[in-house]
């Protein structure tokens, strides 16, 4: 049975990384509809608001408890984070509440040595509602998705990226339900299980990015057309070695963890270069910076992995 500090601990932990990645979801849906969606429209916003809430209040229980680790492995916020955000705001007219982003960059890594029962309660409270608000995301995107494959909706977001997002929230989701039944994680198993997920993830960025250069950028579309075929075959290994023996994991967690240092640096290089305007795309600032953080939250994972 998890304890109450590492209770506390990880189910914010989780909340910072996970709970910004569901409010640009809802971001991104929300800009990805036409006119005659607006209601699809309202509803994303809704959904962006209340994950901008919950966010809030992960951040405001967090100092002096996460784990310095987490704060500074560039998977709650990179250096390009707020620009990113200012500039979306600028392109959408959406208005992102940059206060979060700053009060996330003040944060203090942990010094909690004790259970705190009145911290634990509202961790546990906050936890129900993410299950709550998450559940929700998860069913709007897969009415979402059945709309689109039905020729009912058109959206600018890929089907694929619909059903990217919809895995992601499912994992956010069974996450925190173990939180909540103080689980506690069998590495071994969890370590290969979530390296065949995000490998998958990992290979579906690459082939977003890839599709949303624009036709002249050969060389960034090469680079990320290899990356999705590496991520395929790395999903594959991961995949096969579920049920190997431990040498075979060690491997494939090897390969993944060089694999993904490099998408990680080409995600960083291709987010600055879209905000300095040096790269031609129809990628939207901050869209570069969430999947720089998605791969960042992987590498913490692998090299956690390494040690099992």
């Amino acid at each position: 049975m998890l304890s109450g500090i590492e209770f506390i601990k990880q189910s914010l932990a989780l909340h910072l990384f996970f709970a910004r990645i569901m409010k640009e979801h809802s971001f991104f849906l929300e800009v990805g509809f036409t006119p005659r969606d607006s209601d699809f429209t309202q509803r994303a916003d809704a959904f962006r608001r209340e994950f901008d809430d919950i966010l809030g209040e992960a951040v405001s229980l967090s100092n002096g408890v996460v784990s310095q680790r987490v704060l500074q492995s560039g998977e709650v916020i990179t250096p390009f984070t707020l620009d990113a955000e200012k500039a979306t705001i600028f392109f959408t007219g959406i208005q992102i509440p940059t206060q979060l982003t700053k009060a996330e960059a003040d944060l203090i890594g942990d010094d909690i040595k004790k259970i705190k029962p009145a911290l634990e309660r509202k961790v546990a409270q906050l936890n129900q509602r993410a299950i709550k608000a998450t559940a929700a995301l998860i069913r709007f995107k897969k009415n979402i998705l059945s709309n689109v494959l039905s020729c009912k909706m058109f959206t600018f977001n890929y089907p694929l990226l619909i059903k990217h997002i919809m895995r992601e929230a499912e994992l956010y989701l069974s996450q925190l339900m173990r939180l909540q039944r103080r689980e506690e994680i069998i590495m071994r198993r969890e370590a290969l299980e979530l390296e065949f997920f995000w490998n998958r993830q990992m290979a579906e960025h690459a082939k977003f990015i890839q599709g949303l250069l624009d036709p002249t950028e050969d060389a960034l579309i090469e680079q990320a057309n290899d990356f999705g075929k590496e991520f395929d075959k790395l999903t594959a290994e991961a995949k096969a070695a579920i049920d190997r023996t431990t040498p075979h994991r060690a491997k494939v967690t090897v390969k993944s963890l060089k694999a993904t240092e490099d998408l990680r640096d080409f995600k960083a290089q291709g987010t600055r270069g879209i905000l300095a305007c040096r790269i031609r795309s129809i990628i939207i600032p901050l869209l570069g910076d969430h999947v720089l953080r998605e791969a960042n939250h992987y590498l913490r994972l692998l090299k956690m992995f390494e040690r099992y």
